[in-house]
């Protein structure tokens, strides 16, 4: 694979994106142009279901943003684009990035050859609408391993996300995989030993730039040691997932209440030198709720220690 990391937000203009992505990029140069000194190493974002505010938009991002988040990731085809710039430059909220609105429902990975058409075509769109707002990554999950054989999974999945990635260049957004519990690149009956080199090689396979993994620390914790993974990946990792998860219950938790031990995780970060989006993905609710995810956030790894700091 060709490690190479994303393009500024700024670049984007040059790849010919539409005029309203220039716009919100330009909002978010200066949260981009912080000394490293001074920036810290994990952005903290979040969810948009996550978000239990009741109003607009713009009450809900001002929510995030009071409980100390920087960014949001929007579901991605079906948002309002102008709503969403009006409420992200009224706030100060940045629109870091994007997740597939409907990649469960509509995979990849499907036996018939209509249904993995209508996922390129919401991907696609994903891609047009998350420029449209500034941002640069939308996350896929790629399927799902119960649809077919290994290879036959392996392959749909590669030959119908390869089509979008002109798309992906063009408008300077990146896909970036997730590892779920969708029966892909790891043993659902398996052992908790397992490791992330599947997951690789599929990043490796679209030997593209604009492919990389949005890795979820908690996800597969069940099935392998996320600082091991973390390692695997390396440079593949273009942004984190965050949430908490117990061995010894077999449940998801709060990020602070489960049995990952995240010194570790934090220390393989560092390994691979990591600076970045850090996004939760637990259960939200109203200000308080946010903030003490926020917090948990820091508590965990530690979040606003400064980008000077990682290597």
């Amino acid at each position: 694979m060709k490690k190479q990391t994303l393009l500024p937000r700024r670049r984007v203009l040059q790849l010919g994106a539409t005029s309203i992505a220039g716009l919100a990029m330009m909002r978010t140069s200066t949260a981009d142009d912080v000394k490293p000194a001074d920036k810290p190493w994990l952005r903290k974002t979040l969810k948009i279901g996550m978000i239990g505010v009741k109003g607009s938009l713009t009450e809900k991002f001002a929510a995030a943003k009071q409980a100390g988040f920087e960014g949001v990731e929007l579901n991605a085809p079906g948002f309002n684009v102008d709503e969403a710039n009006a409420a992200a430059k009224e706030t100060g909220l940045i629109i870091d990035g994007t997740v597939g609105a409907d990649h469960w429902g509509v995979r990849h990975t499907d036996a018939d050859p209509q249904t993995r058409a209508k996922a390129l075509a919401s991907l696609r769109k994903g891609l047009e609408q998350t420029a449209a707002v500034g941002a640069d990554t939308m996350l896929l999950v790629p399927g799902r391993g119960s649809d077919g054989t290994a290879e036959e999974v392996y392959k749909r999945a590669v030959d119908n996300i390869r089509q979008a990635l002109p798309d992906a260049e063009k408008l300077g957004v990146s896909i970036l995989m997730e590892n779920v519990w969708n029966e892909m690149f790891y043993d659902p009956n398996g052992g908790t030993d397992q490791t992330a080199d599947a997951f690789a090689a599929f990043i490796d396979e679209f030997d593209s730039p604009w492919v990389g993994a949005q890795f979820d620390i908690g996800n597969h914790w069940k099935f392998g040691d996320p600082a091991a993974w973390i390692r695997t990946l390396d440079k593949r990792i273009k942004k984190l997932d965050i949430k908490g998860f117990s061995r010894e219950t077999g449940k998801f938790t709060k990020i602070t209440e489960g049995d990952i031990d995240w010194p570790s995780v934090k220390q393989a970060l560092r390994d691979i030198k990591f600076t970045g989006w850090l996004a939760a993905e637990v259960g939200g609710g109203d200000l308080d709720r946010l903030k003490e995810v926020s917090r948990n956030l820091d508590k965990a790894l530690q979040c606003n220690e400064s980008v000077a700091s990682v290597g």
